[in-house]
């Protein structure tokens, strides 16, 4: 299965930016998506693209703030996550999937990896 690895957490204050990214081992022919997990709490969709980058889908929390962008000639996916709040704290991950509708519904393909860490502090 696709392995992937996640990179750009930090710790940023509240409003700050960060630019995640995701790099996928092999050729990428396939819908990626962001997702995220906080302690305590279920993984959940953050937002997704389709195999060609034409195609988009946010979770409503992420719309107008989080911007999914994918580069295939290197088979990765980036995330720009703006206005940052507290509550964005989680590590976040990517994953594959047949479509970005079915990447917003948690239908992934892919291994999940270690993610990366995102710590907004107030």
């Amino acid at each position: 299965q696709v392995q992937p690895v996640e990179s750009g957490g930090g710790l940023v204050q509240t409003g700050g930016s960060l630019r995640l990214s995701c790099v996928v081992s092999g050729r990428i022919f396939s819908a990626m998506g962001w997702f995220r997990q906080a302690p305590g709490k279920e993984r959940e969709f953050v937002a997704a693209t389709s195999q060609s980058g034409r195609l988009t889908k946010y979770a409503d929390f992420a719309r107008g703030r989080f911007t999914i962008s994918r580069d295939s000639a290197k088979n990765t996916v980036y995330l720009e996550m703006e206005s940052l709040k507290p509550e964005d704290t989680a590590a976040y991950y990517c994953n594959t999937g047949s479509a970005a509708g079915a990447l917003a519904t948690m239908a992934t393909t892919g291994s999940w990896g270690q993610g990366t860490q995102v710590t907004v502090s107030s």
